[in-house]
């Protein structure tokens, strides 16, 4: 484990030669820069906070050590106890925060994202509880502050989505949601079945940190793009117009399809900000690939063929394999009370990548 001190002094040492170039009159008229390094020194102040918070607790305690040892007052010892047992607390906290803090950020968790739901094994079933769970993200989305945009829905006849691509946009959008990709699995009683059996029924889940144009190069030469009429459950100018657009990268063969809006233009809009979000996602999954100890240690962040997550109806439950967590609040979760799985995912993400330093 590295020295906690030795690295939070040399932060210091750090974040005092940023509050310097912050005076820089040539700093500060370089706005890109200026604000580059605003920045960096906002998460710097954090810690340097929190670290000058640490050294007073810990020296507290030392000092009310030295006057157990030097005085022979018991009243006097007696308070300087009392001290160790006040800061004592506040410095175990802060020996557990601070190495979290320390930890490289994501540079994607600051991102938005595109979310893709697609209904699984279980037909009708399958695509009522995709639907389910888009309103579970909406929710959580709505709580958190977030703005959700539909991108492109594919209804089923019963009322669920075949498939929905939804952005959602915010602060840190991609650091909370990054750990619902895989799939998730339904254990109930569909309203369909009579006799009162229990299915099992699947949807998979994507989640995309959205590339801008400046993260991603995308030759124009390299798409193939076909617009045709929408059609289909969804499809807003059905039979009426060309909106409809498909368009083709043929470099990695990625298809993006979008026709919820009647005017193409958007259409074509909102297709290349999924066509970017997945070919970002399949250049990131090879360079993953080749670290595969390093994705061996990650509690599960991109694999969408993995199962991760069971929302079990009879028992009121909700299982996530990943972390062996169970929760009895599947009203909840679905209603999009999500903190209690997400922070408990941060949280053993967090522990595995401390463990590795």
């Amino acid at each position: 484990m590295f020295d906690l001190d030795e690295k939070l002094d040399k932060l210091v040492d750090k974040y005092q030669d940023l509050n310097k170039k912050l005076s820089d009159p040539e700093v500060i008229n370089d706005s890109s820069k200026y604000q580059k390094l605003l920045k960096k020194h906002a998460k710097l102040k954090k810690i340097v906070d929190k670290y000058k918070e640490y050294k007073e607790a810990k020296q507290g305690i030392e000092d009310a050590e030295e006057m157990i040892e030097m005085e022979d007052d018991p009243e006097m010892q007696e308070l300087a106890e009392l001290e160790i047992e006040e800061l004592q607390p506040t410095k175990e906290k802060l020996e557990e925060e601070l190495p979290i803090m320390l930890l490289p950020d994501d540079p994607n968790d600051e991102k938005n994202v595109i979310v893709e739901i697609r209904s699984g094994a279980g037909g009708d079933e399958a695509a009522l509880f995709a639907a389910d769970l888009f309103r579970m993200y909406s929710r959580y989305s709505e709580n958190q502050g977030w703005k959700v945009e539909v991108m492109n829905a594919n209804l089923s006849g019963v009322g669920g989505y075949k498939e929905i691509i939804f952005t959602v946009e915010g602060s840190e959008v991609y650091k909370y949601l990054k750990y619902e990709s895989g799939v998730h699995r339904v254990q109930r009683v569909p309203s369909t079945e009579s006799s009162g059996r229990i299915h099992t029924s699947t949807a998979t889940v994507a989640v995309l940190p959205e590339a801008e144009e400046v993260d991603i190069d995308i030759d124009p030469n390299d798409l193939r793009i076909d617009v045709y009429r929408s059609s289909g459950p969804g499809g807003q100018s059905v039979n009426t117009t060309d909106s409809a657009v498909r368009i083709t990268h043929e470099p990695t063969e990625i298809t993006v399809s979008c026709q919820d809006e009647k005017s193409q233009h958007k259409n074509k809009a909102k297709a290349m900000r999924i066509l970017r979000a997945r070919v970002q996602e399949k250049i990131e999954s090879e360079k993953q690939a080749k670290r595969a100890e390093a994705r061996k240690s990650q509690v599960g962040t991109g694999d969408r063929s993995e199962k991760i997550r069971t929302y079990n109806f009879p028992q009121g439950r909700v299982s996530d394999h990943r972390i062996n967590l169970t929760v009895h609040q599947l009203d909840k979760i679905l209603d999009g009370d999500l903190a209690p799985v997400i922070d408990a995912l941060i949280e053993e993400d967090n522990i595995k990548r401390l463990e590795k330093i």
